[in-house]
């Protein structure tokens, strides 16, 4: 288990703009062995391209028309030649730093929204 982090107040929580999203389409980063490439549906109209460090627990082919948890106000961010605008929300048992036995299995497990909700929903 990891070590919780620093205690922030409500205001510094409520800027952060958590979002449902239903995976489009998804494919292999072209430059990094770790990364996949997902087009989502935030509910704008505009496509997002998401770039997430899930490729070794998750084929491209299983996310598409999942619905997913993105953070949507994050700094778009050029990831090995190709921009990530937000992030997916995902939980694990073993922090990716960890120097954790190197036995152990980390596994990453995607958050996903259980009832029927359009893109765009607001996550609070």
């Amino acid at each position: 288990m990891s070590e919780p982090k620093p205690q922030i107040n409500f205001d510094e929580f409520a800027r952060v703009d958590l979002r449902v999203a239903r995976v489009v389409a998804a494919e292999a980063h072209p430059n990094a062995d770790k990364l996949l490439k997902l087009q989502v549906d935030d509910g704008s109209g505009t496509p997002r391209q998401v770039c997430a460090g899930i490729r070794q627990w998750y084929q491209p082919e299983d996310l598409v028309g999942k619905t997913i948890v993105i953070v949507a106000n994050l700094a778009p961010r050029v990831i090995r030649g190709e921009e990530s605008r937000g992030m997916l929300l995902a939980a694990s048992d073993i922090p990716k730093d960890a120097a954790a036995d190197p036995n152990a299995a980390r596994r990453v497990v995607i958050l996903s929204v259980a009832g029927d909700v359009p893109p765009g929903s607001i996550v609070s």
